[in-house]
């Protein structure tokens, strides 16, 4: 069975994965650096890159003690090319190709949204083509149709903030620490979704996100908040703003399926671990609705490992001339 090496340093963590056949996984390895970027409340680009260096050799060496596999017995090397920091691709890219060279073995570049829709592949058998992707994540919020493997129709995406940055930058607001997903999802538990009304910018006849407005909101609402009275709300506004960040995207996703005629809606990206997200996407979506456990859903190299296999199945290859694309789309 072909196994592949996956590798990913797209942003903030360092990863290696192994995966045979496309589906199974042998090993998936994830150094993070949240402790690192936690004090300046998101992602030092520079120090990201470094420590990726640091750390990539590592990882690879984990990922292939823990597939129980040796460098020789690899069939394919797959590596995230972007989009992400260009000084993290650089380190990822770069290791792949000196693999790949030294090896002589397949080299082939993925893009890391697609590997976040392939960690799918390697969690059921049962996906059906065409299916809608809602890929929504720190530095993406994203629908996209998928008619084959690689086939991408782009429906909409965010005009400013994505969705996990939205998120992100509430919890620096409300002091609630970084990351800020799982923060803000730990805080709203407490508190009641419809304390506060906040904006949706529908952005009506299109499929295209927006969450800068609502951020603002919540930004002007604490200020008020903060007049008023000496303690904030937390919970309340956890639970306000994750609500609204919810109802924009399961609206938008619905629509596109019913429109589009969609078998099944796949769910990925750091925010499809939102347990409201999953709940209310399963519950208002009339199809089935797929998403990788949380372990899955934050950066990993397992769904490079797996689009690697498909598109090395397809006859695809990279030349060693391969290099990060920081701004790469998905088409």
């Amino acid at each position: 069975m072909t196994t592949i090496l996956g590798l990913e340093t797209s942003c903030d963590e360092t990863a290696a994965a192994v995966v045979a056949g496309g589906r199974r996984i042998l090993s998936n390895v994830v150094a993070s650096q949240v402790e690192i970027h936690a004090r300046y409340g998101g992602v030092f680009p520079e120090l990201a890159s470094r420590q990726h260096i640091r750390d990539i050799l590592p990882v690879i060496e984990e990922a292939l003690s823990q597939a129980m596999m040796e460098l020789g017995q690899l069939d394919g090397i797959a590596v995230t090319i972007g989009p992400g920091l260009a000084g993290s691709l650089v380190v990822g890219v770069n290791a792949a190709k000196g693999l790949a060279l030294a090896l002589n073995l397949p080299l082939i570049g993925i893009n890391h949204l697609e590997a976040h829709i392939y960690t799918l592949w390697t969690q059921t058998p049962e996906i059906e083509f065409p299916l809608l992707c809602l890929i929504a994540s720190g530095g993406h919020t994203n629908l996209v149709l998928m008619t084959d493997h690689g086939q991408y129709e782009p429906l909409g995406q965010t005009l400013d903030d994505a969705a996990g940055e939205a998120f992100d930058k509430v919890a620096r607001l409300l002091g609630l620490g970084y990351p800020g997903g799982p923060a803000i999802q730990e805080k709203a538990e407490e508190g009641d979704p419809k304390a506060f009304d906040l904006p949706r910018a529908w952005l009506s006849g299109t499929y295209n996100f927006s969450f800068s407005g609502l951020k603002t909101a919540v930004l002007y609402l604490v200020r008020r908040l903060e007049e008023e009275s000496n303690e904030l709300p937390l919970a309340d506004l956890a639970a306000s703003f994750q609500a609204a960040v919810v109802d924009v995207l399961v609206k938008k996703t619905r629509l596109a399926a019913h429109e589009h005629g969609v078998k099944q809606v796949l769910l990925v990206g750091g925010v499809a671990a939102n347990t409201l997200l999953r709940q209310k996407m399963s519950r208002r979506v009339e199809i089935p609705v797929l998403y990788p456990p949380p372990e899955l859903c934050t950066d990993n190299a397992v769904g490079v490992a797996a689009a690697g296999w498909f598109r090395l199945e397809a006859g695809e290859r990279s030349g060693l001339d391969l290099d990060a694309v920081p701004s790469l789309r998905l088409t």
